[in-house]
Protein backbone atom coordinates (compact mmCIF):
# COMPACT_ATOMS: atom_id res chain seq x y z
CA UNK A 1 0.00 0.00 0.00
CA UNK A 2 1.16 3.55 -0.75
CA UNK A 3 0.75 6.34 2.06
CA UNK A 4 -1.13 9.30 0.85
CA UNK A 5 0.73 12.39 0.95
CA UNK A 6 -1.38 15.91 1.19
CA UNK A 7 -4.76 17.45 2.20
CA UNK A 8 -8.15 16.23 0.44
CA UNK A 9 -9.82 19.63 -0.84
CA UNK A 10 -12.56 18.49 1.77
CA UNK A 11 -9.82 18.82 4.04
CA UNK A 12 -9.09 22.51 3.06
CA UNK A 13 -12.32 23.71 2.58
CA UNK A 14 -13.24 23.53 5.89
CA UNK A 15 -10.32 25.29 6.96
CA UNK A 16 -10.90 27.95 4.89
CA UNK A 17 -14.63 27.63 6.48
CA UNK A 18 -13.36 28.19 9.74
CA UNK A 19 -10.84 30.90 9.03
CA UNK A 20 -13.53 33.20 6.96
CA UNK A 21 -15.64 32.88 10.42
CA UNK A 22 -13.04 33.64 12.59
CA UNK A 23 -12.53 36.56 10.58
CA UNK A 24 -15.99 37.61 10.04
CA UNK A 25 -16.47 37.76 14.01
CA UNK A 26 -12.76 39.03 14.69
CA UNK A 27 -12.71 42.07 12.24
CA UNK A 28 -15.34 43.44 13.23
CA UNK A 29 -14.71 43.47 16.48
CA UNK A 30 -11.54 45.01 16.00
CA UNK A 31 -12.93 47.96 14.52
CA UNK A 32 -15.00 48.59 17.35
CA UNK A 33 -11.64 48.49 19.75
CA UNK A 34 -9.74 50.34 17.81
CA UNK A 35 -12.71 53.29 17.75
CA UNK A 36 -12.89 52.91 21.22
CA UNK A 37 -9.86 53.58 21.64
CA UNK A 38 -9.74 56.70 20.07
CA UNK A 39 -12.83 57.98 21.83
CA UNK A 40 -10.72 58.08 24.90
CA UNK A 41 -8.81 61.06 23.58
CA UNK A 42 -11.87 63.13 22.83
CA UNK A 43 -13.61 62.73 26.16
CA UNK A 44 -9.49 63.01 28.32
CA UNK A 45 -9.21 65.91 26.49
CA UNK A 46 -12.53 67.43 27.19
CA UNK A 47 -12.45 66.29 31.13
CA UNK A 48 -9.15 68.07 31.01
CA UNK A 49 -10.92 71.51 29.39
CA UNK A 50 -12.82 71.39 31.79
CA UNK A 51 -10.57 71.77 34.79
CA UNK A 52 -8.86 74.60 32.81
CA UNK A 53 -12.20 76.30 32.33
CA UNK A 54 -12.71 75.99 36.01
CA UNK A 55 -9.52 77.37 36.74
CA UNK A 56 -9.58 80.60 34.33
CA UNK A 57 -13.32 81.12 35.86
CA UNK A 58 -11.25 81.13 39.43
CA UNK A 59 -8.42 83.60 38.48
CA UNK A 60 -10.81 85.67 35.95
CA UNK A 61 -14.47 85.17 37.67
CA UNK A 62 -15.62 85.14 34.24
CA UNK A 63 -15.22 82.12 31.56
CA UNK A 64 -15.16 84.46 28.62
CA UNK A 65 -11.84 84.01 27.21
CA UNK A 66 -11.41 80.97 28.68
CA UNK A 67 -9.53 78.55 26.84
CA UNK A 68 -10.40 75.56 24.53
CA UNK A 69 -8.61 72.03 24.45
CA UNK A 70 -6.12 72.13 21.17
CA UNK A 71 -7.10 70.18 18.18
CA UNK A 72 -5.30 66.36 18.32
CA UNK A 73 -5.33 63.57 15.49
CA UNK A 74 -8.44 62.31 16.17
CA UNK A 75 -10.88 65.35 17.43
CA UNK A 76 -11.33 69.11 16.70
CA UNK A 77 -12.32 71.21 20.20
CA UNK A 78 -14.37 74.62 20.42
CA UNK A 79 -15.60 76.45 23.43
CA UNK A 80 -18.81 78.18 23.14
CA UNK A 81 -21.57 80.12 24.88
CA UNK A 82 -18.74 81.40 26.74
CA UNK A 83 -20.34 84.02 29.86
CA UNK A 84 -19.84 85.11 32.65
CA UNK A 85 -21.34 82.08 34.19
CA UNK A 86 -21.50 79.19 31.91
CA UNK A 87 -19.74 77.69 28.94
CA UNK A 88 -19.92 74.57 26.95
CA UNK A 89 -16.87 72.81 25.34
CA UNK A 90 -17.15 70.55 22.06
CA UNK A 91 -15.09 67.66 20.70
CA UNK A 92 -15.60 66.70 17.16
CA UNK A 93 -14.50 63.51 16.10
CA UNK A 94 -12.08 63.78 12.75
CA UNK A 95 -10.51 60.71 10.85
CA UNK A 96 -11.08 57.40 12.58
CA UNK A 97 -13.20 59.26 15.37
CA UNK A 98 -15.75 61.15 12.70
CA UNK A 99 -19.32 61.48 13.45
CA UNK A 100 -18.70 61.67 17.23
CA UNK A 101 -19.26 65.04 18.97
CA UNK A 102 -18.94 65.34 22.65
CA UNK A 103 -19.94 68.12 24.92
CA UNK A 104 -19.43 69.03 28.40
CA UNK A 105 -20.12 72.38 30.21
CA UNK A 106 -19.77 74.24 33.53
CA UNK A 107 -22.27 71.64 35.17
CA UNK A 108 -20.27 68.84 33.78
CA UNK A 109 -22.96 68.01 32.09
CA UNK A 110 -21.66 65.19 29.53
CA UNK A 111 -23.87 64.63 26.09
CA UNK A 112 -23.32 62.82 22.72
CA UNK A 113 -25.06 64.45 19.98
CA UNK A 114 -23.91 63.13 17.03
CA UNK A 115 -22.62 59.16 16.43
CA UNK A 116 -21.97 57.24 13.38
CA UNK A 117 -24.69 54.51 12.05
CA UNK A 118 -24.52 52.08 14.19
CA UNK A 119 -23.96 53.60 17.27
CA UNK A 120 -26.72 55.20 19.96
CA UNK A 121 -26.71 58.90 20.91
CA UNK A 122 -26.94 59.68 24.41
CA UNK A 123 -28.17 62.99 26.33
CA UNK A 124 -26.70 61.87 29.73
CA UNK A 125 -23.28 60.36 29.31
CA UNK A 126 -20.10 60.12 26.53
CA UNK A 127 -20.64 57.17 24.51
CA UNK A 128 -17.62 54.94 24.44
CA UNK A 129 -19.25 51.64 23.18
CA UNK A 130 -21.63 50.41 20.46
CA UNK A 131 -25.35 50.51 21.68
CA UNK A 132 -25.09 53.57 23.64
CA UNK A 133 -22.62 52.37 26.42
CA UNK A 134 -20.70 54.85 28.77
Amino acid sequence: MKAKNGFTLIELMIVVAIIGLLAAVGIPMYSDYVIRGKLAEGTSALSDGRVRMEQFFQDNRTYVGGPAPQASTNFTYAAGNLTTTTYTLTATGIGGAAGFVYTIDQANTRVTTGVPTGWTASANCWVVKRGGGC
